[in-house]
């Protein structure tokens, strides 16, 4: 639902009711992760998708009922073998789907307004909603902030919200969206629950050093890829609005003078693209020992052996030169700036998802790598 923050919340501040599809777990090759979400307003129109198109349909009718009858639903769909043209999965994955209206009357919906105004304004916010359990509980929702508090509930004991809160805030420190499981005895209401937990966080920061020509091409790139990018350039002649007009940022300062200064974390991606020891060196020296999720740095092999000799010199061990993408990017024969830049973004997507970047024909690895968001959080189960 969160995916789809800003369109939402325009409905929200039109007053408009609505019903919203999210998609809850996957299994398989389906195409769209939890968190996915489409929304059908009383008019009929429509945004986001589900499944890239295989059961938009079927979703689309299941929330134009939900806004009729106000009932929160949980529905599968599967791959049809039988009839190529009932509703299921083409790409044979399983995918579980909640229907959830969000009427002015209902009682999700300043909890909901509350979720999609903090996402819509890039702040960070998850929001928690009752998959399976007792039918007075769904429908329901509580919204956790970072700080650890939260606004809503699920109306049942006040001790299943502190819980709720508790683990959802788990979920939004590691900016991920996925279920928990809650036993009979955790949920404090006579049942087990399911609960859907959807993270909202800012952009991760795409952080390119060197104004040069391949970065124009890499800044765009990195914006397609959902990164706030960020270009690092000690030269001012270089480093200007006019050649980078799609950079969220621009900054004119030694890039390892920034790089100790600037805000960085676990989805942070450093792309080193200067290829000039005096910048270089000190900025990998650096970047090498920060805990983010990627560093790379362009140049030929002669100089990737060059400068990691320079960076052993000033103290960095082999672990660490371990972790730097030299040569920068995947092996796609590019020569273009552009080219290069996708080689890089590749590259980038692959160590995010763990892919292994090889050609998907004949091989016999799993197209979607990153199952993490799949597997249930299990919280007070009796054993």
């Amino acid at each position: 639902m969160l995916d789809i923050a800003d369109e939402l919340n325009r409905w929200v501040e039109q007053g408009r009711d609505f019903a919203v599809a999210t998609v809850v777990a996957v299994g398989g090759s389906a195409p769209r992760q939890p968190g996915a979400a489409l929304a059908v307003d009383s008019a009929g129109t429509a945004i986001g998708s589900v499944s890239g198109g295989c059961v938009e349909g079927a979703v689309y009718e299941l929330c134009r009922q939900a806004l009729e009858d106000g009932e929160t639903v949980l529905e599968r769909f599967g791959y049809s073998d039988e009839d190529a043209f009932a509703v299921g999965l083409t790409c044979g994955g399983i995918i579980d789907i909640l229907v959830t209206p969000v009427r002015a009357d209902g009682p999700a919906r300043p909890v909901v307004a509350s979720a999609l105004a903090a996402a819509a304004r890039g702040e960070a916010a998850a929001v928690a909603r009752i998959v399976e359990g007792p039918a007075q509980l769904r429908g329901r929702a509580l919204l956790v902030r970072p700080d650890g508090s939260y606004d809503g509930g699920f109306g049942a004991h006040p001790e299943l919200d502190r819980t709720v809160a508790a683990e959802a805030g788990a979920f939004l420190d590691a900016g991920r969206t996925g279920t928990m499981e809650i036993g009979e005895q955790g949920s404090r209401c006579g049942a087990p629950l399911t609960v859907l937990v959807e993270s909202s966080v800012p952009a991760p920061r795409m952080i390119v050093f060197g104004a040069i020509d391949f970065a124009s091409a890499l800044v765009r790139v990195g914006k397609f890829l959902g990164y706030r990018v960020t270009v690092c350039d000690a030269r001012p002649v270089f480093a200007t609005r006019t050649r980078f007009p799609e950079a969220d940022e621009i900054v004119v300062e030694w890039p390892h003078t920034y790089l100790e200064r600037t805000e960085t974390d676990g989805r942070t991606v450093l792309c080193v693209l200067t290829h000039d020891a005096k910048f270089d060196v000190p900025l990998l020296r650096l970047a090498l020992r920060l805990p983010v999720a990627y560093v790379g740095a362009m140049g030929s092999r002669r100089t990737h052996l060059e400068r990691n000799e320079r960076l052993r010199e000033v103290g960095v061990t082999e672990l660490e030169l371990a972790r730097l993408r030299s040569p920068i990017g995947l092996d796609l024969g590019a020569r273009t700036p552009e080219e290069t830049a996708l080689s890089i973004g590749a590259e980038i997507v692959a160590d995010r998802r763990g892919g292994s970047g090889v050609s998907l024909t004949g091989a016999h690895t799993p197209i979607h790598h990153d199952t993490a968001s799949r597997r249930p959080v299990r919280i007070g189960s009796v054993a």
